[in-house]
């Protein structure tokens, strides 16, 4: 089988022992196509000859490509059988134009790929539009008919709740058009990401069993829209995270999580504003042991600290402008500028540590959990992972008499033994808690109450 001839976004290199010209072709077909395909094991004619492949074959194919091309891109590297010889093939995507290999910016040409002059990549730059928030302004492939009317029409629904959208939905092309998310009949990239499911707005998120992202628990890996993810995402941190219930005289209890909902929320939201989508990398939400991560693959402005954003009066750097344009009308984004303030004032308030982690890579936010949780008079009472219900707790639920299994449950713990540990047995042993059949301990009526006693 041969796979024909070479052309602006298809290279083919004989063995690895090419890599570096490989990783040339690719800067050079990003900048003139924004994509296209390399094979290794392939000769310039088209035909499969094969090479060896090990482990370290595929990651030092990565590890160059991660190394000497900038802006950073995230190919898809694969082993295919072609004729019963195996090959390499490498997929790349990446819109944040020029592209440098090796700190040299080259264009492809056919099949050739050309040094750009200081002249021409001027040229080039200020074709491109030479601004980070070129790519959500530029045409892509989905059309209005691709959009969820409903959508669209919930989404200006809430425009007019928080009045930062004056006119009236009559339909989805209207809408879009003077929300300045269209070119004709097609979407701009900004329109794409928030009302359509494509690769470029993807969310994985996991659960680690330790401190480390080693095993995991639970991973999953999404696609929607802007709207849909943050949801998502949202959802799935405050299922899998500790909360506590706080009693405060009235009839309701209150639950609390350990780390707070609008700082979670916030987080989310600035991680898809500010995310560099011409990356094709995904967001990602990973639960710890011990803290809670928001990964957003974007850049943090050069030059700043967030402390400039939290402490001083920097205005703010928007990477795409028009998508936080969008997400400020529906009052998903509050204010411009206020996001790491918003976070540092709720983590504040809430007594939860967090911090602001500056990558190669992107941007991350973390927030660390809580294995102590203070009762209201400024106790610290240590509770289980499950449940984070302190003792205060339980015995307030106790002023009634309660059985063993109300009391379990209302702990959210499943073991027996667990429990009589944590709770019942050191409350009983303290006078805190009576039973009310206390003749018979084993009773199948037997049920607890408060005697009001306070621990010395």
């Amino acid at each position: 089988m041969n796979l024909g001839r070479e052309t602006e976004t298809l290279e083919f290199k004989k063995s690895t022992g090419e890599l570096k010209e490989g990783v040339i072709s690719i800067g050079a077909m990003l900048n003139k196509h924004q994509k296209g395909e390399l094979y290794f094991g392939v000769k310039p004619d088209g035909t499969p000859i094969g090479q060896e492949i090990t482990e370290k074959t595929l990651r030092d194919i990565s590890q160059a490509i991660s190394n000497h091309i900038e802006p950073q891109i995230f190919p898809e590297i694969t082993t295919v059988r072609i004729d019963e010889r195996e090959c390499i093939l490498v997929r790349f995507e990446g819109y944040n134009t020029p592209y440098f290999a090796y700190d040299i910016a080259r264009i492809r040409v056919a099949d050739e790929d050309k040094v750009l002059s200081q002249r021409e990549l001027v040229a080039f730059v200020q074709k491109q539009g030479g601004t980070e928030d070129a790519w959500e302004k530029r045409v892509s492939s989905f059309t209005i008919e691709q959009v969820d009317e409903k959508s669209v029409a919930r989404y200006v629904e809430r425009g007019h709740a928080a009045k930062r959208i004056e006119f009236e939905f009559t339909d989805k092309a209207s809408a879009l058009n003077k929300l300045l998310l269209t070119d004709g009949n097609q979407l701009l990239n900004a329109g794409m990401v928030l009302f359509c499911e494509s690769m470029y707005a993807e969310l994985q998120m996991a659960i680690f069993a330790g401190t480390e992202r080693l095993t995991f628990l639970d991973i999953q890996r999404q696609r929607g829209t802007v709207f849909d993810l943050v949801a998502l995402a949202e959802k799935y941190i405050m299922s899998n995270i500790h909360w506590r219930v706080k009693f405060d005289g009235s009839l309701q209890r209150k639950e609390i999580p350990e780390i707070p909902a609008d700082a979670i929320r916030e987080a989310l939201i600035n991680s898809f504003c500010h995310k560099d989508y011409g990356a094709c990398q995904s967001n990602e939400v990973a639960i710890y042991k011990d803290r809670v991560e928001i990964y957003n693959p974007g850049s943090f402005p050069e030059g700043y600290q967030p402390e400039d954003f939290i402490i001083r009066d920097e205005r703010p750097v928007r990477r795409n402008p028009l998508i936080t344009s969008i997400l400020y009308y529906s009052k998903d984004v509050e204010s411009f500028g206020t996001g790491l303030k918003r976070i540092a004032d709720a983590c504040k308030d809430a007594e939860c540590r967090y911090e602001f982690k500056i990558l190669k890579s992107g941007f991350v936010v973390v927030f660390y959990r809580n294995e102590e949780i203070k009762d209201s008079k400024g106790a610290t009472s240590t509770v289980q992972v499950a449940g984070q219900v302190t003792v205060q707790d339980l015995l307030a639920y106790c002023s009634i008499p309660r059985s063993r299994q109300e009391m379990q449950a209302f702990c959210q713990l499943v073991g027996r033994n667990s429990f009589s540990k944590v709770y019942l047995k050191p409350l009983l042993e303290s006078g805190q808690l009576h039973m009310t059949i206390p003749e018979k301990p084993n009773s199948r009526n037997q049920k607890y109450v408060a005697t009001g006693k306070v621990e010395e």
